[in-house]
């Protein structure tokens, strides 16, 4: 049976704020009764909500915080106003105190991440943290990293992300050995910056706990190729919004293809299973949560636009990786890495050199 664990809820982030971190805090609840809440917000706002839904209520310690920071916030803004005293810092600090063993918010991206790096730190060994998000694939899903947090990493720190995205596989999917690819312009060695050619060749020179599959183009995220897909955060963040945007857009397609005559109406009902199912595999709900690599805690950031459902799977996620201790298991394949490659600056330097 799990060890109950403890979430700390930002409770004032996304664009809906309470309504939907409460709504959530009981879907995931009903689903793992076994876990406890530390919730951090405005009193007046979430306790009638608490008040109205006595599981959530039972499960929980609230706190009240004076602060609630904005989506709108640069991160400076937000570290100066909401340092120690907003919903968000609040919430990771229980995971840096021991109080709870992840954070969970829908909070503004570069504030939560700001705040995050300042609490927590990053671990040994790694530069830059970074967003881990679930992708549906055709196989079921994929890994990919980073969704954000650093723009134009190094050769070193891409090597990094692959490493931690590998742990993370290997919690999240129980493989062995995780298959790894580096997102590229295209398959062939030749092509590609020169970051992305040298992180290739560090990766083939290791010998670490990872399959490395080479380069992957941007279907093969879709296709399901590799386990784990590595890229900046400039481009995974742009192919994630393409990809939501994408099966929004397919949506609509067929809602006004269905709406359009009787007889496509009829169809619907005919095959009305099957677009049920193509609409939870599209869903972008069901696969909410980025976790955040590479800091000495752990804390998941859900999409601020999400709905109470979307909410509870940034949950399902912050329980998953809690419960598989994702920070030492990534210390300890860091240690790993440090000792096969040595001084991981030279080799990356050496091998962009051997590339430009």
């Amino acid at each position: 049976m799990m060890r109950e664990i403890t979430i700390a809820l930002d409770g004032m982030g996304g664009d809906s704020g309470p309504e939907v971190v409460i709504e959530g805090a009981e879907a995931a609840h009903i689903r793992h009764p076994n876990i406890r809440f530390l919730i951090f917000g405005d009193e007046a706002k979430v306790k009638p909500l608490l008040d109205a839904n006595p599981r959530v209520a039972g499960a929980s310690e609230f706190v009240h915080t004076e602060v609630a920071v904005g989506m709108d916030d640069k991160p400076s803004q937000a570290l100066r106003r909401g340092r120690k005293t907003s919903s968000m810092w609040m919430a990771i600090d229980a995971v840096k105190e021991g109080r709870a063993q992840v954070a969970v918010s829908a909070g503004n991206t570069g504030a939560l991440m700001a705040m995050a790096k300042v609490i927590l730190r990053t671990m040994p060994n790694i530069e830059r943290p970074a967003i881990a998000g679930l992708w549906p694939t055709i196989k079921g899903e994929s890994i990919v990293l980073d969704l954000g947090a650093t723009i134009g990493p190094d050769a070193k720190q891409l090597v990094q992300f692959a490493v931690m995205g590998e742990a993370y596989a290997r919690v999240i999917f129980g493989v062995e050995r995780p298959t790894v690819g580096l997102l590229n312009i295209g398959e062939e060695e030749v092509k590609g910056t020169e970051s992305v050619k040298a992180a290739a060749q560090i990766l083939r020179d290791l010998d670490l706990p990872i399959d490395f599959h080479g380069f992957v183009e941007g279907d093969d995220i879709g296709k399901g190729t590799v386990d784990v897909v590595v890229t900046d955060g400039f481009t995974g963040n742009i192919a994630l919004k393409t990809a939501e945007g994408t099966a929004r857009q397919v949506a609509h397609y067929l809602r006004e293809g269905i709406e359009r005559s009787f007889f496509a109406k009829i169809g619907y009902l005919f095959a009305h299973s099957v677009f049920r199912t193509l609409r939870d595999k599209m869903d972008p709900r069901n696969v909410n949560g980025g976790v955040f690599l590479g800091l000495n805690g752990l804390v998941v950031k859900s999409h601020g636009g999400t709905d109470g459902l979307g909410f509870a799977s940034a949950i399902d996620v912050a329980l998953d990786v809690a419960a598989a201790d994702l920070v030492r298991k990534i210390a300890t394949d860091m240690d790993v890495l440090v000792q096969l490659a040595g001084d991981l600056s030279e080799a990356a330097e050496r091998e962009e050199a051997a590339v430009s």
